[in-house]
């Protein structure tokens, strides 16, 4: 018989959360997280976002559960068990839980293969008690082969490693990636790519994603704060200089001082 795990399992689950409303959605991220059993690596508003983050956990990082709700907004009269329906073929499909208020989708979820129904609103216990239930299902399998990212310059697709990227921006509809090698275009969106590559990217602003250990410098001038990421400091800098949001300053400069030394704090 399989062992159901304890919170502080040393395998922790995978999951991409797929609500259109923030509140639940950052919610339920954080019931998730409190379980101590499974890490969120991504949380979106649309089925969109969902499957651009599936098809990048396809090529390497893996998603091990999807929490995602029936009733989604903006999804052009989809649902959450569009979502279900098709990656009922996949090989690396993952497991799929309905987080949702609706109970009378509940037969036709399981017919279709979920793994759990949720129901609104949600619990600590109902959600530790479903983690476990996948923590059973799955177990951890072997390393694949790390997730490279592919971006375009002109018709050229340009391959690059994940530790190669020093940021990445969203402006006018469209993505880009900052490099040492220079500026490449993206088909995805930040929340998508954020949903890739879990912590190892830090949000600053709404706009911008950035990989912390090339922040070289953190400038507050007024009420502005920016940082430059890249490679050296001083004239023969490389980089990109960043805005950080008002929201996200006081916690983008913890988080830089938490791991570091050398700076007296009141």
């Amino acid at each position: 018989m399989n062992e159901i795990p304890a919170a502080g399992d040393s395998y922790r689950l995978r999951a991409l959360v797929v609500e259109d409303e923030w509140p639940a959605r950052n919610y339920l991220v954080e019931l998730i997280e409190a379980s101590q059993l499974a890490e969120v690596v991504g949380a979106v508003a649309s089925l969109a976002e969902a499957r651009q983050a599936l098809q990048l956990a396809a090529g390497g990082l893996e998603i091990d559960a999807v929490f995602v709700d029936i009733a989604l907004g903006g999804s052009d009269d989809e649902t959450g068990l569009d979502l279900v329906r098709t990656s009922v073929h996949h090989a690396r499909r993952p497991m799929f839980v309905l987080a949702t208020a609706f109970k009378e989708h509940a037969i036709e979820a399981f017919e279709l293969g979920v793994d759990d129904y949720l129901l609104k609103p949600f619990t600590q216990e109902r959600v530790d008690q479903c983690l476990r239930r996948l923590h059973v299902r799955k177990r951890p399998s072997p390393p694949s082969s790390p997730l490279r990212i592919v971006a375009r310059r002109g018709k050229s697709l340009v391959f690059l490693e994940p530790n190669e990227a020093w940021a990445f921006e969203a402006a006018d509809r469209l993505t880009s990636v900052h490099t040492p090698h220079g500026t490449f275009d993206l088909d995805l969106s930040l929340s998508s790519i954020e949903a890739s590559f879990g912590r190892a990217l830090t949000r600053v602003h709404r706009n911008w994603l950035v990989n912390a250990a090339y922040i070289k410098e953190l400038e507050r001038e007024g009420g502005e704060t920016r940082i430059f990421v890249g490679l050296g400091i001083g004239p023969e800098r490389r980089g990109v200089s960043v805005p950080v949001s008002r929201d996200r300053a006081q916690s983008v400069r913890e988080m830089l001082l938490a791991s570091a030394t050398g700076l007296r704090r009141a």
